[in-house]
C-alpha cells in the first residue's frame, strides 16, 4: 500500500512544500527516511518506533 501526502513546513518566515510518501508492505520491520532530513526529522524516526510498539502494530 503507498499513501502520499502534500504538506508545508515552516522554516522562519518561508513556507516550503513537502512531499511525504509512505509505502507499508509484509516482511520484516524497517523505517526509512530520505532525502535530506534535518535533526528534527531524524528524530521522528524514534518517535514513530515508540509509536508502534506502545499501539502494538508491530
Amino acid at each position: 500500500m503507498v499513501a502520499r501526502v502534500n504538506t508545508v513546513a515552516f522554516h522562519g518566515i518561508q513556507v516550503l512544500d513537502v512531499d511525504v510518501q509512505v509505502q507499508m508492505a509484509n516482511g520484516l520491520p524497517a523505517f526509512t527516511i530520505v532525502g535530506l532530513p534535518d535533526k528534527v526529522v531524524a528524530e521522528s524516526r524514534e518517535r514513530v518506533r515508540g509509536t508502534d510498539r506502545i499501539s502494538g502494530w508491530r
